[in-house]
């Protein structure tokens, strides 16, 4: 990328006032970010409406462990039918698994959830449906109009299980009391 920073393996979060509910305090891992375009997972957002073992029972995949642990999380607007799993850089089954940086992978096939479902998955990981997708420059302006911050990903906010602390703690990261933020534009 020209010129411009390359946001793959870092976190953004959504600002207050940011105008789209979707994104509502999101905080989006990127997993690719190029001149192309970006593509992101939301990891803070999960979809109480899905659950990992009805979506096993619609694979028919046996599970050998309780899932019951494992939640689905609404990863972005679009193709929301689709599933992610993003997951600890200690699992990588075949040349499907996109190697988004040293920590972390992402990987969308059939043969991860198998994996999950028999215990034998990666240490951390996370499902999600769907993904948050930008084209060329649209993130890049969103940024400038302050829709987002940026931090660097950290392990524990992106697999905690403590969905609702995981945007007070990226905005930590970079100093910032969630408090103190406003929607509301100031005028001197």
């Amino acid at each position: 990328m020209s010129d411009s920073i390359d946001l793959t393996g870092k976190l953004l979060i959504a600002m207050p006032g940011m105008g789209d509910p979707r994104f509502d305090r999101s905080v989006i891992y990127m997993c690719a970010h190029s001149d192309e375009g970006a593509m992101g997972l939301i990891v803070n957002k999960p979809a109480p409406e899905v659950r990992f073992s009805d979506l096993l029972d619609q694979l028919s995949i046996k599970a050998s462990i309780n899932t019951q642990k494992v939640t689905v999380h609404f990863g972005g607007p679009v193709e929301h039918g689709r599933g992610f799993v993003l997951h600890s850089a200690d699992y990588g089954a075949n040349s499907s698994t996109l190697r988004v940086d040293d920590n972390v992978g992402m990987t969308a096939t059939l043969d991860i959830l198998e994996d999950i479902a028999m215990g034998v998955g990666p240490e951390a990981s996370l499902m999600t449906l769907g993904y948050s997708g930008w084209g060329p420059g649209q993130l890049e302006d969103e940024i400038g109009r302050n829709g987002w911050l940026t931090c660097d990903a950290k392990m524990p906010i992106i697999f905690d299980r403590n969905n609702d602390g995981k945007w007070s703690a990226a905005l930590q990261e970079l100093g910032i009391d969630p408090l103190l933020l406003s929607a509301e534009a100031g005028h001197a």
